[in-house]
């Protein structure tokens, strides 16, 4: 066993025991538990997650330079790329990039991954922290592809991936237990999240209600973390401005809100229409039997057909959002473009193509609620609506609806447009979408796929860990023979207000920083101090086969931070934190769908 100290004397000198006194006085007063910690590398996976979505966000624009000999307009996007283009070209840009996002498929499918997960919400909900570098990356190129060449698919699919392969990666390198591993990889999604739509809380939100299905704080608070700094990073790269700027709403009389309810209720009966597209371009492209390569460039090439007549569906939409909110021109033109960009959606998403539809959902929520306000000023000339408003708000609705996840969306809705006079209708109308697609037991976007994922037999195979599934290594222990100085020189090598004492393979007892403060004054008496006559051998302790409430119950009689875990005839296996069971039982998975 590890004595966890770098020195054999026994004497403590002058300087060595200013800074035990020091390292007591601080332990005294900052309490710096797992807890902190966690919070801490959350900050860090924020700051990483950032990173490579920029630069994911910064080589696709490249690549679509490549491909398309244009760069993109922050105003117009793809869309204006696509227009320059010749009609032709239109055609075999999206058949390309598919054809060779098809290509890495293939490739990738070689390795095998049934070591680690290949999704991070398989991670997250249920896997255990892990993702499978190699076919991470590889689906990013897919998604790289795909993206670049104006597949109708989000961005935010590769950029949650690549941040969450980075938490997952720093969570591996450091050793740390599955429940803060899993967590890890939760911050980094919702740093993907976050920069991708700079939008901090609507990333720990996104999270939160659709991934975790908790707003524990013991989960949620690191999300926050790892999402608000993810948003710094990327706007000290990309500005502050909102993503959708769009004019304000203001509420001439509360019998608006009726109208914005009907809006909810209408994109509440409009989003099984949508999610049954995206399935059925699914069934469609699997009957067909195609290769990987064959089948995305297929997709593609119904991208491109689309595009040779209606360049806006190329992208992920982002710029027809922008077109929506600032008055699109004539609704018939605006409801051709919406039937072409589900179409060209459903076509990509179908095809297999790695990425989110995350920004189409707002498109279509954006045209349909454009659509409907038209009808209600003409149903109500003199009421003073705006079909720009119900845009707005038909973005939320729709999201919500989709999603499963009305709190995310309202959020989402706000950071996105930095508009505070929308809150109000958008909470009336995200909860009637979301409440009557739950009444007609409509399965959310993502929680069909983690259902594909196995996600409800894992979930159950995740809710019967023990806490020996859950115990932390613990590399600085003690020998009971370790003098005062060693103990003394452990704990400012340590980070931890108490060490453990093990006899050969077996817990002895457990020393505080607090005991060993009353011998300090005592130089006389370190030299003939030893570990075993400091420590603590009457300690709670933990057994490997405890469910995760049975444990936390024994932190809470304990008032411990860290309890050691042993067998019945007391071999230590290492240690458990109450952060790690607390970040456990908040995350704990849940069945998809519910």
């Amino acid at each position: 066993m590890s004595t966890g100290a770098g020195s054999s004397s026994t004497n403590l000198g002058t300087g060595t025991r200013r800074l035990v006194r020091l390292r007591i006085w601080w332990g005294e007063r900052f309490h710096f538990n797992e807890w902190q910690a966690t919070l801490f590398w959350a900050a860090v996976i924020g700051f990483a997650g950032a990173w490579t979505s920029i630069g994911f966000k910064e080589a696709t624009e490249w690549l679509h330079r490549v491909f398309t000999g244009h760069g993109e307009s922050p105003a117009e996007g793809y869309v204006e790329s696509f227009r320059a283009m010749e009609p032709w070209q239109r055609l075999l840009v999206p058949t390309l990039g598919g054809l060779l996002a098809g290509i890495t498929l293939w490739f990738g499918s070689r390795y095998k991954t049934a070591a680690h997960s290949t999704d991070y919400m398989e991670a997250v909900v249920v896997g255990d922290g892990n993702l499978a570098v190699r076919v991470s990356l590889i689906k990013s190129v897919s998604a790289w592809f795909s993206a670049a060449s104006g597949a109708s698919i989000g961005r935010e699919g590769p950029l949650v991936q690549l941040s969450s392969l980075a938490a997952s990666l720093f969570g591996r390198w450091r050793a740390f237990p599955l429940a803060q591993k899993r967590q890890l990889v939760a911050c980094g999604a919702a740093a993907g999240i976050a920069s991708a739509y700079n939008a901090p809380i609507a990333g720990a939100f996104f999270v939160a209600e659709i991934v975790l299905g908790s707003l524990a704080m013991e989960a949620f608070g690191p999300l926050v973390i790892a999402s608000v700094v993810a948003v710094l990073v990327t706007r000290s790269h990309y500005g502050a401005e909102a993503l959708y700027a769009a004019p304000a709403i203001t509420l001439q009389s509360n019998l608006e809100l009726l109208w914005y309810l009907g809006l909810g209720l209408v994109s509440g009966l409009l989003v099984p229409v949508f999610l049954w597209l995206l399935k059925a371009g699914e069934m469609a492209f699997s009957r067909l039997k195609l290769p990987a390569p064959a089948r995305l460039a297929l997709g593609g090439l119904v991208v491109g057909g689309l595009a040779w007549f209606h360049p806006e569906v190329a992208g992920n939409g982002r710029a027809l959002v922008f077109s929506v909110l600032h008055g699109p021109g004539a609704w018939q033109i605006l409801a051709v473009t919406l039937v072409c960009k589900v179409v060209a959606t459903s076509a990509t998403f179908g095809s297999g193509a790695v990425g989110g539809v995350f920004t189409p959902t707002l498109f279509t929520g954006a045209a349909i609620g454009y659509l409907l306000g038209v009808l209600a000023s003409v149903v109500a000339p003199g009421a003073g609506l705006h079909p720009e408003a119900f845009a707005l708000v038909g973005m939320g609705a729709f999201l919500a609806a989709s999603t499963g996840a009305p709190v995310m969306a309202i959020l989402m809705l706000f950071e996105l447009t930095l508009n505070y006079q929308v809150i109000l209708p958008a909470v009336v109308a995200s909860g009637a979408g979301y409440y009557l697609c739950r009444a007609m037991g409509v399965r959310p976007l993502y929680g069909e796929a983690l259902e594909r994922k196995g996600a409800v037999i894992v979930a159950q195979h995740l809710a019967t860990l023990k806490v020996g599934d859950l115990v932390a290594k613990d590399a600085a222990v003690l020998s009971p023979n370790a003098s005062f100085g060693e103990v003394a020189r452990a704990f400012l090598q340590s980070r931890r207000d108490s060490l453990h004492v093990v006899d050969g393979e077996h817990l002895a007892g457990v020393i505080s920083l607090h005991d060993i403060k009353p011998y300090l004054d005592q130089p006389e008496l370190e030299s003939l101090l030893i570990a075993r006559d400091v420590m603590h051998e009457d300690v709670p302790r933990c057994a490997p086969d405890q469910t995760m409430g049975e444990a936390l119950e024994f932190f809470s009689r304990a008032e411990m931070e860290r309890l050691p875990v042993t067998k019945p005839d007391g071999t230590f296996l290492g240690a458990i934190a109450r952060a790690d069971v607390l970040l456990f039982l908040a995350g704990k998975p849940r069945a998809a769908g519910a």
